[in-house]
């Protein structure tokens, strides 16, 4: 991962149920990077990740609330899965307008796993290809978007991955579109 966003601010945006490794490999990946990761969630204080659906992991700190949260303030927005944070997240009407704030600035996000559900919610997937896990594939195409089964898919600054084995390359497109900057 030769790519520098030295200097860029990159919001995560999730809550509780988060999966853990989607949550830690894209941070730490953004670190490595020089760039500098923000927790942003609808909750305060800290979220608990998962790991998988069943087993609790890590508590993390909330480096700022969704609700003082602006989009302008970042360069690219990362969507980590886990099936119970992309579930609320998708309900979180300010999370759904954050997201779409990126979209229409052309902004790099990044999806994997289950987060792609909030930019169904967010009306930002027609007309993109797109792959996500497996269950997804029916939301998004119902939602008009073409999805693929591989390993990472980029659309035009829109990175989306599968699961939690497809951390690595997912990682690497990340940092190559937010190295990138703003896609029209």
């Amino acid at each position: 991962m030769a790519h520098d966003i030295t200097g860029k601010k990159i919001a995560f945006l999730l809550t509780n149920g988060v999966e853990q490794a989607e949550l830690t490999e894209p941070w730490k990946a953004v670190e490595q990077a020089g760039g500098q990761p923000v927790l942003v969630s609808p909750e305060s204080g800290t979220i608990t990740a998962m790991k998988g659906d069943w087993d609790h992991g890590d508590s993390f700190p909330v480096d700022v609330p969704l609700s003082g949260a602006n989009p302008d303030d970042y360069d690219a927005l990362v969507l980590p899965g886990g099936t119970v944070n992309a579930d609320k997240m998708r309900l979180e009407k300010e999370g759904v307008a954050f997201v779409k704030s990126f979209a229409e600035a052309g902004k790099p996000i990044s999806a994997i796993c289950h987060g792609p559900w909030i930019l169904i919610e967010a009306g930002v997937v027609k007309g993109r290809t797109m792959t996500s896990y497996a269950s997804l594939e029916t939301d998004l195409t119902n939602a008009g978007a073409q999805w693929v089964d591989q390993e990472v898919v980029t659309d035009h600054g829109l990175t989306t991955s599968r699961n939690p084995g497809d951390l690595e390359a997912f990682c690497s497109k990340m940092l190559e579109e937010i190295a990138e900057g703003q896609h029209r």
